[in-house]
C-alpha cells in the first residue's frame, strides 16, 4: 500500500518537489497536495508579465490538471490547512476535513510585509504576491494613473515594470542607497536605474514613507523628508517574510523559518520543509533555484537516496524591467578578492568577476547575462580559474575555444 504524503502548500517548490518525486518513486506515496490559493500552482515570477498584460494568468500555470491526475496526485487547492497534530498524524483543512499521513512536507513559502505606517489599511493600497493581486492592481491602473511603488527590490521593479508598461505614471521609493542591493553592487544597480528611467519609471532612493494620505481611498504618500507624492494606488513590495505560523503551532522549531537539517528534516519526525518557509544553516532562501535544489534533495531522500542538502549559491537570474541581470555568490567582493570587469556602456553591458585565491567566488553581469550558469557552475565546483583567466570575462565560447 502506498505510503500517505500530504504537501502543504502549492507554490513552485511544491510541484518541483511532486515532479522530482514522482520521478524516482512513481506509487510509492499517496500524494495529497493541499494549497491556500484557488488555482494550480503557477511561477510566480511571471507576474509582472500579467500585469503588464504579456501574458494571460492561464499561460503561467506549471502544469495542468492532467498532469497531477497521471502521477496520482490528489489536488486541494483554495482549501488551506488549518492545523497539522505530529502525534496523530493528521493535517486538518478549513473545511475540516482531516488528511492522514506518514510524512509531510511544508512547502508554504512566504508572505508579503506590510508596512506599520498610518493608512497602511487604505483602500488601494495592496501588496504584490500572488495572481489574485495582479487582477486587483489592474483594475485600479487605468492608463495615466499615478501610482507609487514601494520597494526597489526584485519584486517591487517587476511590479514598476508591469505598470509602467500598462501605461500608469509610476515612482519607485527604496529605503537604500541603490536598487537591488541583495542582487547587484553600485554600478550595476545605477545601470539599472538608468534603464528604468528610461521606461518613463521615477526612482527615488534613500527615501523612506512616513504615511499613507487619504481618508477614504489613497491619495499620496508622504516620505520622512515631507514630501508629497501622488498616488491613486500604492504597492507594497519591501520584502517577504516565511510562512511558518502553521509549523509553529504544530510545534516544530522555528526561527526565521521552519528549521531543517541537511536531509531537510524538520524537528518533528516524518515532517519536513522546502522553500521560501524553510530555514537551513541559519539561512532562509527567497530564490527559487535553491528552493529547486532542496526539492530534489528531498525526493532523492525519500526514494531511498541518502543524499543531502549542503546550502546553495545565492543566484539570480532573471529578466529585470526588460533587462537581463545576473548575479551569484560574494559578487560585492571581500579584502584579499580581486575583480575582473568588463564594460560596454554603449551596448549597456557590465561584468563583473570575483576572484579569491584563483578561483571564481562571485560574479555580476548587467545587460548580458548568457554565461551565467556557467559562471555560477565555475563558483559551486570551485575549479581553479587561472590558466583561462585572462578570457574568462569574455565568456564561456572564448574559453572553450582557446581550451581546444
Amino acid at each position: 500500500m502506498s505510503e500517505p504524503l500530504v504537501v502543504v502548500g502549492n507554490g513552485m517548490a511544491a510541484a518541483r518537489f511532486v515532479e522530482e518525486l514522482a520521478q524516482r518513486a512513481l506509487g510509492r506515496y499517496a500524494i495529497a497536495v493541499v494549497g491556500e490559493e484557488p488555482r494550480l500552482a503557477y511561477n510566480r515570477v511571471l507576474l509582472s508579465s500579467v500585469l503588464a498584460g504579456d501574458v494571460s494568468s492561464a499561460d503561467i500555470e506549471l502544469r495542468p490538471a492532467e498532469w497531477w491526475r497521471d502521477r496520482g496526485v490528489t489536488l486541494r487547492y483554495g482549501l488551506p490547512v488549518t492545523a497539522v497534530d505530529p502525534a496523530q498524524h493528521v493535517a486538518t483543512l478549513a473545511n475540516g476535513r482531516e488528511l492522514a499521513f506518514s510524512r509531510l512536507v511544508f512547502a508554504t513559502g512566504s508572505r508579503p510585509i506590510r508596512l506599520p505606517v498610518p493608512g497602511a489599511d487604505l483602500p488601494g493600497v495592496f501588496t504584490f504576491r500572488e495572481v489574485s493581486d495582479v487582477g486587483t492592481i489592474t483594475r485600479s491602473a487605468a492608463p495615466g494613473t499615478p501610482v507609487v511603488v514601494i520597494g526597489g527590490g526584485l519584486l517591487g521593479l517587476e511590479a514598476a515594470y508591469g505598470l509602467a508598461k500598462a501605461g500608469a505614471r509610476v515612482t519607485v521609493i527604496h529605503l537604500m542607497d541603490r536598487l537591488m542591493e541583495r542582487q547587484l553592487d553600485a554600478r550595476a544597480a545605477a545601470m539599472l536605474k538608468r534603464s528604468l528611467e528610461i521606461q518613463g519609471v521615477n526612482v527615488l532612493l534613500e527615501a523612506e514613507t512616513r504615511r499613507f494620505v487619504g481618508s477614504t481611498q489613497v491619495k499620496a504618500v508622504e516620505l520622512a523628508d515631507g514630501r508629497i507624492l501622488p498616488a491613486a494606488l500604492v504597492v507594497i513590495a519591501v520584502g517577504i517574510k516565511p510562512n511558518a505560523e502553521l509549523a509553529r503551532a504544530a510545534g516544530l522549531a522555528v526561527n526565521r523559518g521552519i528549521v531543517v537539517d541537511d536531509c531537510l528534516d524538520s524537528t518533528v519526525s516524518g515532517i519536513h520543509a522546502l522553500g521560501e518557509c524553510a530555514e537551513h544553516r541559519g539561512q532562509c532562501y527567497g530564490l527559487v533555484e535553491p528552493a529547486y535544489e532542496q526539492a530534489r534533495v528531498l525526493a532523492a531522500r525519500l526514494a531511498g537516496s541518502d543524499t543531502r542538502y549542503s546550502g546553495s549559491v545565492p543566484a539570480t537570474n532573471l529578466k529585470v524591467s526588460g533587462v537581463n541581470v545576473f548575479s551569484a555568490g560574494d559578487f560585492l567582493g571581500t579584502p584579499g578578492t580581486e575583480e575582473i570587469v568588463l564594460t560596454d556602456p554603449g551596448l549597456g553591458t557590465y561584468k563583473k568577476l570575483v576572484v579569491a585565491d584563483g578561483r571564481l567566488v562571485g560574479v555580476v553581469l548587467f545587460g548580458d547575462a548568457a554565461d551565467g550558469l556557467w559562471y555560477l557552475d565555475l563558483i559551486r565546483s570551485g575549479v581553479v580559474i587561472e590558466r583561462f583567466r585572462d578570457d574568462l570575462a569574455f565568456g564561456r565560447a572564448l574559453v572553450e575555444r582557446v581550451a581546444a
